[in-house]
Protein backbone atom coordinates (compact mmCIF):
# COMPACT_ATOMS: atom_id res chain seq x y z
CA UNK A 1 0.00 0.00 0.00
CA UNK A 2 1.20 4.02 -0.94
CA UNK A 3 1.81 6.25 1.65
CA UNK A 4 -1.03 7.77 -0.05
CA UNK A 5 -3.39 4.58 0.56
CA UNK A 6 -2.18 4.26 4.29
CA UNK A 7 -3.24 8.34 4.83
CA UNK A 8 -6.68 7.74 2.77
CA UNK A 9 -6.85 4.23 5.09
CA UNK A 10 -6.70 5.86 8.05
CA UNK A 11 -8.57 9.11 7.40
CA UNK A 12 -11.51 6.60 6.43
CA UNK A 13 -10.49 4.69 9.89
CA UNK A 14 -11.18 8.17 11.83
CA UNK A 15 -14.02 9.25 10.34
CA UNK A 16 -15.93 5.65 10.84
CA UNK A 17 -14.63 5.78 14.45
CA UNK A 18 -16.41 8.96 14.92
CA UNK A 19 -19.78 8.49 13.09
CA UNK A 20 -20.04 5.52 15.04
CA UNK A 21 -21.39 7.11 18.19
CA UNK A 22 -24.74 8.23 17.78
CA UNK A 23 -24.33 11.87 19.78
CA UNK A 24 -21.96 12.61 17.36
CA UNK A 25 -23.82 11.89 14.23
CA UNK A 26 -26.73 14.32 15.75
CA UNK A 27 -24.03 16.89 16.24
CA UNK A 28 -22.96 16.54 12.49
CA UNK A 29 -26.58 16.76 11.75
CA UNK A 30 -27.22 19.91 13.81
CA UNK A 31 -24.39 21.76 11.85
CA UNK A 32 -25.20 20.51 9.10
CA UNK A 33 -28.81 22.45 9.35
CA UNK A 34 -27.68 25.27 11.03
CA UNK A 35 -24.24 26.10 9.28
CA UNK A 36 -21.94 27.29 12.52
CA UNK A 37 -22.54 26.90 16.01
CA UNK A 38 -20.81 27.00 19.33
CA UNK A 39 -20.81 23.94 21.50
CA UNK A 40 -23.34 25.95 24.24
CA UNK A 41 -25.91 26.23 21.11
CA UNK A 42 -25.40 22.62 20.22
CA UNK A 43 -25.99 21.44 24.09
CA UNK A 44 -29.03 23.66 24.41
CA UNK A 45 -30.56 21.43 21.37
CA UNK A 46 -29.04 18.00 23.15
CA UNK A 47 -29.48 15.54 26.13
CA UNK A 48 -25.90 16.38 27.43
CA UNK A 49 -23.90 18.76 29.06
CA UNK A 50 -21.76 21.50 27.31
CA UNK A 51 -18.68 19.70 28.18
CA UNK A 52 -19.97 16.01 26.49
CA UNK A 53 -20.30 18.25 23.31
CA UNK A 54 -16.98 20.27 23.57
CA UNK A 55 -15.39 16.38 24.04
CA UNK A 56 -17.41 14.95 21.07
CA UNK A 57 -16.51 18.00 18.53
CA UNK A 58 -12.94 17.11 19.60
CA UNK A 59 -13.39 14.00 17.71
CA UNK A 60 -15.35 15.08 14.81
CA UNK A 61 -12.73 17.78 14.52
CA UNK A 62 -9.44 14.97 14.91
CA UNK A 63 -11.51 13.01 12.25
CA UNK A 64 -11.55 15.94 9.58
CA UNK A 65 -15.75 16.42 9.88
CA UNK A 66 -15.86 20.16 11.96
CA UNK A 67 -13.87 23.02 12.43
CA UNK A 68 -13.72 25.34 14.74
CA UNK A 69 -12.98 28.76 13.99
CA UNK A 70 -13.09 31.15 17.39
CA UNK A 71 -14.61 34.34 17.00
CA UNK A 72 -14.07 36.70 19.81
CA UNK A 73 -14.30 34.58 23.06
CA UNK A 74 -16.98 31.77 20.87
CA UNK A 75 -15.45 29.18 18.64
CA UNK A 76 -17.67 28.22 16.23
CA UNK A 77 -17.51 25.08 14.41
CA UNK A 78 -18.88 24.05 10.85
CA UNK A 79 -18.75 20.62 8.95
CA UNK A 80 -16.44 20.43 6.47
CA UNK A 81 -17.23 17.81 4.11
CA UNK A 82 -14.08 16.62 2.46
CA UNK A 83 -13.77 13.86 5.03
CA UNK A 84 -17.34 12.55 4.14
CA UNK A 85 -16.21 12.91 0.59
CA UNK A 86 -13.41 10.36 0.71
CA UNK A 87 -15.47 8.14 2.98
CA UNK A 88 -18.06 8.16 0.15
CA UNK A 89 -15.83 7.37 -2.52
CA UNK A 90 -14.28 4.59 -0.32
CA UNK A 91 -17.43 3.03 0.16
CA UNK A 92 -18.38 3.49 -3.37
CA UNK A 93 -15.11 1.50 -4.61
CA UNK A 94 -16.25 -1.18 -1.97
CA UNK A 95 -19.20 -1.37 -3.32
CA UNK A 96 -18.17 -1.48 -6.52
CA UNK A 97 -16.08 -4.20 -6.00
CA UNK A 98 -18.45 -6.39 -4.19
CA UNK A 99 -21.33 -5.67 -7.59
CA UNK A 100 -18.20 -7.07 -9.93
CA UNK A 101 -17.55 -9.95 -7.60
CA UNK A 102 -21.51 -11.19 -7.01
CA UNK A 103 -21.46 -10.82 -10.96
CA UNK A 104 -19.20 -13.08 -11.38
CA UNK A 105 -20.71 -15.50 -8.96
CA UNK A 106 -23.90 -15.37 -10.82
CA UNK A 107 -22.51 -15.32 -14.47
CA UNK A 108 -20.89 -18.77 -12.71
CA UNK A 109 -23.92 -20.08 -11.50
CA UNK A 110 -25.88 -19.48 -14.81
CA UNK A 111 -23.71 -21.25 -16.77
CA UNK A 112 -23.74 -23.97 -14.48
CA UNK A 113 -27.17 -24.37 -14.72
CA UNK A 114 -26.66 -24.12 -18.60
CA UNK A 115 -24.47 -27.22 -18.51
CA UNK A 116 -26.48 -29.56 -16.21
CA UNK A 117 -29.61 -29.16 -18.80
Amino acid sequence: MTDEGRAASGSVDSVLTALAEPMRRQLLDLLAAQGEATATTLAERLPVSRQAVVKHLAVLDAAGLVAGNRVGREVRYAVRPAALDGTARWMAALAADWDRRLATIKRVAEAAELDSR
